[in-house]
């Protein structure tokens, strides 16, 4: 339970900080709206992105990997239009700007998973 926490703070921290750095990706809301929609980021990216990476394998494959960066793009474009169905405002102005809030939300997601290292993989200091 712990580490399911720690992941969805880390994922709330990379979705605000891309709607903080990149200019085409708005919210307009309060805290508890950034913790929904790091849920339903993580939510998605736990039961759609295994099911995207299956489907588009032979162009990950191609590719040396770098398709990951478009499906990470989409999950943030799917987040955006999931959480504005439930009344959240994230607003996704378009695919390049998704790509670069999925870069630094992945940017936030390593360097806060380094961080907290210890805690994810359940090792008590």
């Amino acid at each position: 339970m712990t580490k399911f926490i720690i992941r969805w703070l880390i994922n709330a921290a990379g979705l605000y900080a891309a709607v903080w750095i990149i200019p085409g990706i708005d919210y307009f809301g309060g805290w508890v709206g950034i913790f929904v929609l790091a849920l339903i980021f993580g939510l998605l990216n736990a039961l759609v992105r295994p099911l995207l990476k299956f489907l588009t394998c032979p162009l990950i494959i191609l590719t040396l990997g770098l398709f990951t960066l478009v499906i990470n793009t989409l999950m943030l474009m799917l987040t955006s239009a999931v959480g504005q169905s439930f009344g959240l405002g994230l607003t996704v102005d378009g695919f390049w700007s998704a790509l670069l809030g999925s870069l630094v939300m992945s940017v936030v997601s390593i360097v806060m998973s380094v961080i907290f290292r210890d805690e994810l993989k359940g090792k008590k200091s």
